[in-house]
Parts: C-alpha cells; structure tokens; sequence
C-alpha cells in the first residue's frame, strides 16, 4: 500500500480503544446503528458487540465508511455478550431511567468499560438491566424523557473519550500488533484479503514500509489455481 496510507493506518490504530466498547441490544433501525458506528470511529472504539434478530444493514450516507473501520462482534443473545464482556474485566453499564440511575459523567470511563444501549422504542431489556453493574442516565430537564440512541452514545462516548484522554490513554498504543496486523492487511490489500480468505490461509505481516513480507510458499499459494 502507499506509505501516506500506511501511516495514517497505523497513526489511527495508535490510538484505539479496545477497553471501549457498546454493546448493541436490539436495535433496528440502519440509519441509528450506522450514526453509532461512526461515533464510536470518531473517539477510537476497535469494537462494538450486538444482540439482534436481524442485522440492520448500514446506511452508507450516514456510516460513512466508519463500518469499514470498526469490528462488529455478535452475540446470539445479551446474557452471552455480557458474559464475555464480563470475561475481559470490563465494567458493564447500561443507559436506564431507575431509581438507582447515576449521571453517566459520574461513572470512571478509564476503567475498561462496555456501555449496552437498548432498542429504540422499548428500551434495555430487563435481561440486560439485571446482568449490569450500573444504570446510568443522562440528566434532561424537558419534557421528553430520552434522547435519540444515536446521540446519546455520542454523549456518553465523548464523556469516555475526555476521562480517557486527561488520563494520557490516547499517548500509549493500546491495541495489540497482532490486531493492529490484521487491520492494516486487510485494509490495505482488500483483493488479497479476499483471495487470502477464500484460500484459507493466514495473514501476512506487513512491514513498516506498508509491504507484504511473506514467505515463498505463501505467495505461491496465493497464485494458485484452485480450478480443476
């Protein structure tokens, strides 16, 4: 790849999130997750985890292209996602109005931490509010009780992202090479990623020079035909 891309790649990984996280619960509409994927690139999330019955496709307009540089991880239901949050250390809130509801800029964001936003019209589910370690609100003094799920995972995200940053964790690369390799593999070589995909083999390491540094058998594999 160009080494202006490869640097702006690697710039870019420098400063992701993985001890950032949303966790997606039902949430229907395209153009709401597409605007929540783009906040989340905007503020360094590596990854957002989803339960839903049917993936909502992106709204390209509004994503714009943010998709392509954020994972999503599913989970075929809340329990099991908590529980591999859970599994990474990571503190597990949930956007719910209860009476044990704390202001979401109370809450200590440098801590790993995985927020569970809920579907648009009904909420979190009383599944997911239960597995939580904490409700948090966000403090509205209109008549309208909630915001949009987009917004308010702005909100929340940039609240992570200023605690994060007054705490120098945006100075030290956070994510490890062995991702950062794979992002920048198939980011920057989509037509290998893909042939390599199909053939069933492992990535290759790219270099600081933003080339493939392969073996000979692996290019020679890649080569191949595999038609009869």
């Amino acid at each position: 790849m160009p080494a202006e891309r490869y640097a702006r790649i690697r710039q870019f990984l420098r400063l992701r999130q993985p001890s950032l996280t949303l966790c997606l619960e039902q949430l229907n509409k395209p153009h709401n997750v597409s605007a929540i994927v783009r906040s989340c690139d905007a503020v360094g999330v590596f990854e957002v985890h989803a339960v839903w019955n049917e993936k909502p496709q992106f709204r390209k307009s509004t994503a714009m292209g943010s998709e392509n540089w954020v994972y999503t991880k599913e989970h075929a239901c809340i329990e099991n996602a908590v529980s591999h949050l859970k599994s990474k250390n990571m503190q597990v809130l949930v956007t719910n109005l209860s009476s044990s509801a704390v202001d979401f800029r109370e809450i200590d964001y440098t801590q790993p931490t995985a927020i569970i936003l809920g579907q648009e019209k009904q909420g979190s589910t009383p599944q997911a509010i239960s597995l939580a370690d904490h409700d948090i609100t966000i403090p509205m003094v209109g008549m309208v009780q909630s915001l949009n799920v987009s917004v308010a995972a702005a909100l929340i995200l940039y609240e992570a992202q200023r605690q994060r940053q007054l705490a120098g964790m945006y100075d030290n690369q956070q994510l490890s090479e062995q991702a950062c390799q794979k992002l920048l593999f198939e980011s920057g070589f989509p037509r290998l990623r893909e042939l390599c995909d199909q053939k069933g083999l492992t990535y290759p390491y790219i270099n600081n020079l933003g080339q493939i540094q392969a073996s000979e058998s692996w290019w020679a594999q890649m080569q191949r035909s595999d038609s009869l």
